[in-house]
């Protein structure tokens, strides 16, 4: 009976664990674990338009566009959220607003407008590889 009551007790315990997990909050906020990730990828240039969130930008404006998979499976939610991007090669950092999906990135990958990517490479690099994140959403530059 003592074998019994040993595993009931360890099974309730190794539940009561599981529950007790902290759940990521920042700046009273729930943090999406995916948010905080870092990647690292290929980064590229484009020219925006209408993007997928909804929202026209030009040359000039600091967005950036996230792998089309990406975008999907987030359905959307990291539109208008901001990023920090660097190139790996200089370190230089940058700032980008998500507002577009890109169809031939990859999840790790980014698309950046002309005025994005010149803060960290020149337009005639046109490809370079990047280590990324999304910042919390309230977040602002």
């Amino acid at each position: 009976m003592s074998r019994v009551g040993f595993f009931l007790f360890a099974l309730f315990a190794s539940v009561l664990l599981v529950l007790a997990a902290p759940v990521p909050v920042q700046d009273g906020e729930l943090v999406d674990l995916e948010k905080r990730l870092t990647r690292v990828g290929r980064g590229t240039w484009y020219y925006p338009g209408l993007g997928n969130c909804g929202k026209r930008n030009g040359d000039n404006d600091l967005v950036v566009a996230i792998g089309k998979g990406l975008y999907d499976r987030n359905k959307g939610s990291n539109c208008d959220q901001w990023m920090e991007i660097v190139n790996t090669a200089n370190g230089k950092k940058a700032y980008g607003m998500t507002r577009d999906s890109c169809q031939s990135c990859g999840d790790n990958d980014v698309d950046m407008s002309p005025a994005l990517f010149k803060k960290i490479s020149t337009l005639d690099t046109g490809k370079i590889t990047v280590s990324w994140h999304f910042m919390n959403r309230s977040w602002k530059p």
